[in-house]
């Protein structure tokens, strides 16, 4: 999502805008060869595979003869597994990284010796929290507008009063403890959201069957609970699954993070009135531009650079505004499903 800029109105300012040289934008240039691997947080999740997707259409498009991975861990090996196949990608020499980062900083200094070997560190999805061993995090949309939204659908689902518990998916993923964080400051800073209480946050590792369990104890831990707010596609469709099977869809209601294609049948069974997400293919095809760009030493991921990924046409390397010293580039949009648009989307 590009930010909105007011045209100029008197005439000393569209002099002044005319006298200025534009910014070059970088039209990536095809056929330059780097290999390239896409590491999710692990294998087998639905949303990941979309990503490659997206990775596998830009490396197409942009005719890159070099190889493009698509590997990662197991869930009960995430963390550890993340940091093995960060290693081996530097010790087979790849050009480029891109990291869904599941490690939190543990995994800072097996991407700062990746970066000291010659290769690039793209993250997308999930940043590395403090941003060492990282050149530029695609995010996908601005953390703290996350927890604008779910607040919102919180507000909307509960009627601006009721209990909330947070079922997320590991301690350690950086992008879901931001979107919480993010959350927690709302609700505390806005006093249309003061009926609302967050009463507990849980972790369901992004396992369906982990995940399932603890959705329903929560319900057991807290009789009143109204929602379960859950910031990730597994737990999100678990937690929704959890309420449908024990028939409690009319007391406890289900939002977060979701796949239309996923909940669907939740949102039109009342389960989950409310969710939100950004396109995944969008944004393995927009790492897979910015991770190519350095890797071929077309883009410096320096702030302030601008340039081109295909279809998605222009973005502009920024400072990261939540992680200081840290840069990336912000995709956007995101979209709140309901029964009125869910059905459509899914298709």
């Amino acid at each position: 999502m590009k930010p909105f800029k007011p045209l100029a109105t008197s005439a000393a300012a569209l002099l002044l805008s005319t006298a200025l040289p534009l910014s070059a934008q970088t039209v990536l240039e095809h056929g330059r060869s780097a290999d390239m691997v896409l590491l999710p947080k692990f294998l087998g999740i639905l949303v990941f595979d979309q990503a490659n997707e997206g990775a596998e259409e830009a490396h197409a498009e942009l005719e890159n003869p070099g190889m493009l991975q698509f590997v990662g861990p197991t869930p009960e090996n995430s963390v550890a597994g993340q940091i093995e196949l960060m290693t081996t990608a530097t010790t087979q020499g790849r050009s480029a990284v891109m990291l869904s980062n599941n490690a939190g900083d543990q995994i800072a200094p097996s991407a700062r010796a990746a970066q000291e070997a010659g290769t690039r560190v793209v993250t997308w999805d999930s940043p590395i929290p403090s941003g060492e061993g990282e050149d530029v995090f695609v995010a996908q949309v601005d953390f703290g507008s996350i927890g604008e939204v779910m607040a919102d659908m919180a507000h909307s689902i509960l009627g601006g009063e009721g209990q909330m518990a947070i079922l997320s998916a590991t301690p350690d993923a950086a992008n879901q403890n931001a979107w919480i964080a993010s959350l927690r400051e709302v609700l505390e800073a806005d006093e249309r959201y003061s009926g609302i209480e967050l009463v507990d946050t849980v972790y369901g590792d992004d396992q369906s069957e982990v995940s399932y369990n603890r959705a329903l104890a929560l319900v057991d831990q807290y009789p009143d609970l109204g929602l379960i707010m859950s910031p990730t596609t597994v737990g999100i469709q678990a937690a929704a699954k959890a309420m449908q099977d024990e028939g409690m869809c009319d007391d406890v209601k289900v939002s977060g993070l979701g796949l239309p294609s996923e909940m669907v049948s939740y949102t039109m069974a009342g389960c989950a009135p409310e969710f939100a997400l950004w396109d995944f293919r969008d944004l393995g095809y927009l790492s897979y531009h910015v991770a190519y760009g350095l890797a071929t030493g077309q883009l410096t991921g320096d702030i302030g650079e601008s340039f081109v990924a295909g279809r998605m046409g222009e973005y502009t390397i920024e400072e990261d505004p939540g992680r200081p010293g840290a840069k990336r580039v912000l995709m956007g949009p995101f979209t709140v499903y309901t029964p009125e648009n869910v059905e459509a989307a899914a298709e």
